[in-house]
This record gives C-alpha cells, sequence and structure tokens, in this order.
C-alpha cells in the first residue's frame, strides 16, 4: 500500500506563521515605542529571530506593521470584554475592563508618535479602533443596565472619554493610578438611585 504523500505536520506551517506574526508585533511594540517611528525593520526582524524576508512577508510596509501593532492592542480590549463578560458579573466586568482600557491608553500614548508619523495619518486606524472599543464599552454596559448595576441613561463612552481626559491633563507617571481610583467614583454615581424605585 502506497503510504500517503501528506506530511504529519501539514498544520505546522500555518501555526509557526501565526506565532511568528504574534512574536513580530510584540516585538515590533517594544522597538517603536524605545526608538520611534523610524526603528529598523531589520532590527524588529532581529529582534523577533526570523529573517527579513519573513517580516516582509507579513508586514510589506512599516505602516503596515504599525497599524497592526496598535490595532492588536485593540482586539485585546475586544478580547477582554468577552473574557471578563464570561468570568465576573456585569458590574466587576465593566470595572475589570475599564482598568484594561486604562492600561491600553497608558500603550496608546507611548506608541502614538509613531502613529502620527503614518503616511497619511492615523485617522483611518483610529476610527476602526473607536468602533471595536465602542462595541466592547456597549455590551459591558448593556449587561450592567439589565442586571439593574448601572442607570440606562448612562453613556458607558462617557467612562472612555473621562479616562482619556485624565491621561492628557495628568502627568506621566501620576495618571494610571488616578484614573483607577476615578473608575470606582463614576460607578457609584452611576447606579441607580434606589430612592426612585
Amino acid at each position: 500500500m502506497k503510504k500517503s504523500t501528506i506530511p504529519k505536520n501539514a498544520r505546522k506551517p500555518r501555526s509557526d506563521a501565526q506565532r511568528n506574526r504574534e512574536r513580530i508585533l510584540e516585538v515590533a511594540k517594544q522597538v517603536f515605542t524605545r526608538r520611534g517611528a523610524e526603528a529598523s525593520m531589520d532590527e524588529i526582524a532581529k529582534r523577533a529571530k526570523i529573517g527579513p524576508g519573513t517580516l516582509y512577508r507579513h508586514f510589506p510596509t512599516r505602516d503596515n506593521l504599525l497599524e497592526a501593532v496598535y490595532i492588536t492592542e485593540v482586539e485585546k480590549l475586544a478580547a477582554a470584554q468577552k473574557r471578563l463578560s464570561a468570568e465576573l458579573t456585569p458590574i466587576k466586568a465593566l470595572r475589570a475592563w475599564l482598568l484594561v482600557f486604562i492600561n491600553y491608553i497608558a500603550a496608546k500614548k507611548i506608541i502614538i508618535p509613531a502613529l502620527n508619523a503614518m503616511a497619511g495619518g492615523p485617522s483611518r486606524v483610529f476610527e476602526q479602533s473607536n468602533q471595536i472599543m465602542a462595541e466592547a464599552a456597549n455590551a459591558l454596559a448593556s449587561r450592567a443596565v439589565a442586571s439593574g448595576d448601572l442607570r440606562p441613561d448612562i453613556d458607558p463612552r462617557d467612562f472612555m472619554r473621562a479616562i482619556y481626559g485624565l491621561s492628557t491633563v495628568g502627568s506621566a507617571d501620576d495618571w494610571p493610578r488616578k484614573a483607577r481610583k476615578f473608575v470606582d467614583i463614576f460607578l457609584r454615581g452611576s447606579r441607580p438611585d434606589k430612592r426612585s424605585r
């Protein structure tokens, strides 16, 4: 009987490619953070322990790579929303996600100078990411409203706007701590008024 010519590890290149992509994105985030938009693509490839050809197959241009780094951070927010919704009560899930959002803003502040150097600017990337974040926040807030933990007139985008506002007026080192305290204050103030029931 003729042996199959299909290799046993036929799926391996696909998983290897995915691991390479994830490693490239993590390394690129670190390098762009340290060196800005003009960071060397060769340095990124070297630190990711891949050849330049592999890097350019995944990301043909620096802008492609910058965009992917940023979108990956946003996708982490969306994934956190799903995970926290499955694990925690509605109000605790919303609170935990807002704390993750604070970490996202901190990372964005670091990489934004590089994003601003993209050809045509980062507006298209921001538009896509804003939609992802709004959907995640709305899903969490809707659960909290349905459970009676949050007033129905609350706009979850106000939470994000307030956190972003704190990040722009606070010092680079201190604003995340203040923002975390603010989350609890904001959530307490957003609970239904028991006297109106």
